[in-house]
């Protein structure tokens, strides 16, 4: 699987589990510490437009700078037509010419366009699974797109806990035989 096909597939899964939300579960708590469903949908609909800006040239500030006013204009728009709005533009931007060699300047650090496009996509599947397990729907993903995020992220677990976004990190009590997924979800700071 390359890269564009992982990310599409991540795209996919978090729109299915997206459509499945209903309005009793807006406000339902996810995994990602304080969040609401709510607050996860919008989470990636503004990591999508800021993935834009920054291909487009912009700098970490003027990516962000706008992210306010962006979430108050859609507070009035159907979440997953949103979602599917922006994450359609993002995959455009990451498949322009050149955009895996240009290098962002994103929050975390500078990178590349090809290494953004990991984070994208890994962003994306572990939130699918998030989303999933808020609201009570399927949290099997596509064991591709596991896969293609496992090799991503399998390297940084000897310090992934430390970046302070995937939790402790990995818990040290998930066998090499357990399935992959849950080997992921573990790395990442997960405990399903």
């Amino acid at each position: 699987m390359d890269s564009f096909q992982a990310l599409d597939i991540a795209q996919s899964e978090f729109s299915r589990r997206l459509r499945a939300v209903s309005d009793a579960t807006w406000e339902a708590s996810t995994p990602c510490n304080t969040w609401t469903v709510r607050d996860l949908v919008d989470h990636l609909i503004m990591g999508n437009i800021m993935t834009v800006r920054l291909l487009g040239g912009a700098s970490t500030e003027e990516a962000m700078e706008q992210l306010p006013e962006d979430r108050a204009l859609r507070a009035g728009r159907e979440p997953h037509a949103a979602f599917v709005d922006s994450a359609d533009e993002q995959a455009r931007a990451f498949r322009e010419p050149d955009a895996m060699d240009r290098t962002v300047h994103h929050p975390a650090m500078d990178m590349a366009g090809a290494q953004l496009l990991g984070f994208r996509t890994g962003d994306l599947a572990l939130h699918a699974w998030d989303l999933a397990r808020a609201i009570g729907a399927d949290e099997e993903l596509d064991g591709g797109l596991v896969g293609h995020v496992w090799e991503g992220f399998q390297p940084l677990a000897l310090f992934i806990g430390d970046l302070g976004v995937f939790g402790t990190g990995p818990s040290g009590r998930v066998g090499e035989d357990a399935p992959l997924q849950r080997r992921l979800l573990d790395l990442t700071g997960r405990r399903p």
